[in-house]
């Protein structure tokens, strides 16, 4: 198993689109990906879900799940996540309890509460503007759970409704959060938890002590296990890696500025200059962000490790060309504490 400091390592992918290319080489690139971290011995190869982003390509996680799971051999495969308020539950627990019966042991359903998008094209895909289906969090929740358990209170209506495939699926449920919200959450219903520290690394180290300290054991976790999601980029050395981390950072001031579009190229981002200004929009970004040789990022992990007491790293290297993001993945798995 690929491991830093004895912890597990898992890959989060959201298809990167770069200029020039397409939505189809993305995926296909994903499934190269997928192989490479199943040989190199990842634990989980998860996929996120966003829309209305022309670089991202992982707007159907169920879908990619799929294929990446039908491409591969024994990596567990999952979303991170899928963003609830944007599907009915049924639905859900039917996905996933499909997957599951397709892929026996192999599937993860993580969960988010956010929906991955903007305003205009999360009413797209509710066909509603009603605030309500995110504060219906909790309850759409608890009824994706009792789908796939079968366990409902006897008087719910639900109680006669019977997911197939999905009642009796293992299908580990996570929550996926960037704020206390989720940490909370998932503390209280024994749930593991990966926080997003990717993009909100101010925030990691409190809410892990909120997950940890309110942690409410449950039969199947009777202990928390936290997950962090890290952004890394590994090559030869720092000025190469520092290189190969520009357009994702370029493409995340776009995001920031309501501009979103594919990953630019090397090329794109060394010719832009960033001003005072969109380096400090960049900076809880860049904060989150572990980019170097093998040294460097051997001494930031173990810096982060030390941090949050991670029980395991869920590494996204959003980089281009693609074969120096299957190298920083294979740099990685080989990186010796």
């Amino acid at each position: 198993m690929a491991t830093f400091n004895g912890v597990p390592l898992s890959v989060l992918d959201l298809a990167p689109v770069v200029t020039g290319s397409t939505p189809s080489t993305a995926l296909a690139n994903t499934l190269e990906l997928a192989r490479l971290a199943d040989d190199l011995g990842y634990r989980r190869y998860w996929l996120a879900e966003h829309h209305n982003m022309p670089g991202i390509a992982s707007s159907s996680p169920p879908i990619l799940i799929g294929a990446v799971a039908a491409a591969t051999s024994s990596i567990r495969v999952g979303s991170g996540g899928v963003m609830l308020p944007n599907h009915m539950p049924l639905v859900v627990a039917e996905q996933f309890g499909t997957l599951e019966a397709l892929h026996p042991g192999r599937i993860d359903l993580g969960i988010g509460r956010a929906p991955g998008t903007d305003g205009l094209t999360a009413h797209a895909l509710r066909g509603s503007s009603d605030p309500r289906l995110v504060e219906e969090f909790p309850q759409h929740l608890a009824h994706v759970r009792a789908f796939l358990s079968g366990e409902w209170p006897d008087d719910h209506p639900y109680a006669a409704i019977t997911a197939t495939p999905g009642r009796g699926a293992d299908v580990p449920v996570w929550l996926l959060g960037s704020s206390d919200y989720s940490a909370r959450a998932a503390a209280a219903l024994g749930l593991p938890f990966s926080f997003a520290h990717h993009f909100s690394s101010a925030n990691t180290v409190p809410a892990l002590k909120l997950y940890r300290d309110g942690y409410q054991p449950s039969a199947a976790h009777p202990a928390p296990y936290a997950m962090v999601a890290v952004s890394v980029v590994l090559a030869g050395d720092d000025e190469r890696a520092r290189w190969l981390a520009g357009p994702m950072q370029l493409s995340m001031l776009r995001l920031r500025r309501g501009q979103p579009g594919p990953l630019p190229t090397p090329e794109e981002a060394a010719a832009h200059e960033f001003a005072p200004a969109e380096l400090e929009l960049l900076a809880p970004f860049l904060s989150g962000q572990i980019t170097g040789g093998p040294d460097t990022v051997r001494r930031e992990l173990e810096a982060l490790l030390e941090r949050t007491a991670a029980d395991e790293l869920m590494v996204v290297t959003t980089v281009t060309p693609h074969a120096e993001r299957l190298r920083s993945y294979e740099l990685l798995a080989r990186l010796l504490p």
